[in-house]
């Protein structure tokens, strides 16, 4: 088991440290390249491939997209509760405890804990998660709601299609399975790459806040998927997925509204880096847990 686990973690760990070495030596890493690189071309394939690649049990996706939603309306009327019981910029801080890091760090650990099937649970987790961020997460950080931003994303069409295609019984051309397939497999390796750039670029404000905030999202995503996994009767794969990805730290996301609207974005970067800490800290043990 502990092998298992180092097996896991490793990968995860050498391509974020692949991302924090290559900054801190100096070398370019275009951020705005690569994010829009993964966002626009990336995840999209990956999705359609993974979903036209195995077969997916209709009832796993839509209990997965449920829990998802059931978790993060419970991250945000804690969330909600707690920050305003402390006296702390809901703007600010609550999309950091409604949406986890889900997709840097949640998608390659799904993968590798669980295969291809842990693979495409984690990825309709993660498709729920951008759904909420660029409608409620923009709308939170900014004081408006953007659907805009949902239809200018790729993902969101993408997943539609794809989820019509699946439910209907159409399979992919080869040739259109193999084209992302293969352009899907760029994905987790840059997305673990940048958030290791993320770590490395941020700055550590207000430590004991960023720490507090910090154990909150993880403390409050490992109780929910615990208790959403409990009450839908989520076994096996599909539990360990959710309460994986619901225990993952503070999205990268989560600061870039936070920087695009002048929420507080020095204190949100802090959060994002303390509890990317914690949470590599913390793996082994929520891997022990969670795997069969």
């Amino acid at each position: 088991m502990l092998y298992d686990i180092f097996a896991i973690i490793a990968p995860v760990f050498i391509c974020a440290m692949i991302g924090y070495t290559w900054v801190k030596q100096g070398h370019a890493f275009e951020t705005s390249f690569i994010s829009n690189l993964v966002m626009n071309i990336g995840a999209p394939c990956l999705i359609f491939s993974t979903f036209m690649g195995i077969d997916l049990d209709r009832e796993a996706f839509l209990s997965m997209a449920s829990a998802a939603f059931f978790s993060m309306v419970i991250f945000g009327v804690v969330g909600f509760g707690i920050l305003r019981l402390f006296n702390l910029d809901q703007r600010a801080f609550l999309p950091g405890q409604i949406f986890p890091n889900v997709g840097n760090m949640g998608l390659p650990l799904c993968l590798l804990a669980f295969g291809d099937e842990g693979l495409a649970l984690g990825l309709t987790y993660f498709t729920v998660n951008i759904v909420f961020g660029f409608t409620v997460g923009i709308a939170i950080s900014s004081g408006a709601m953007s659907v805009r931003e949902l239809l200018r994303n790729p993902m969101f069409w993408t997943v539609i299609i794809t989820v019509g295609l699946v439910f209907a019984g159409i399979e992919s051309p080869a040739w259109l399975y193999n084209t992302t397939d293969l352009l899907g497999g760029l994905t987790i390796p840059l997305m673990l790459i940048a958030l290791g750039v993320s770590l490395a670029r941020f700055e550590i404000t207000s430590l004991k806040r960023s720490v507090s905030l910090s154990a909150m999202r993880l403390g409050l995503g490992f109780l929910t998927g615990n208790v959403i996994a409990m009450m839908m009767g989520l076994e096996g794969v599909a539990r360990g997925i959710l309460i994986m990805q619901c225990s993952m730290p503070v999205a990268v996301f989560a600061y870039l509204f936070a920087m695009r609207y002048d929420r507080q974005p020095e204190e949100v970067a802090a959060t994002v880096v303390i509890s990317t800490i914690m949470s590599f800290a913390l793996l082994p043990a929520l891997l022990w847990y969670v795997l069969p």
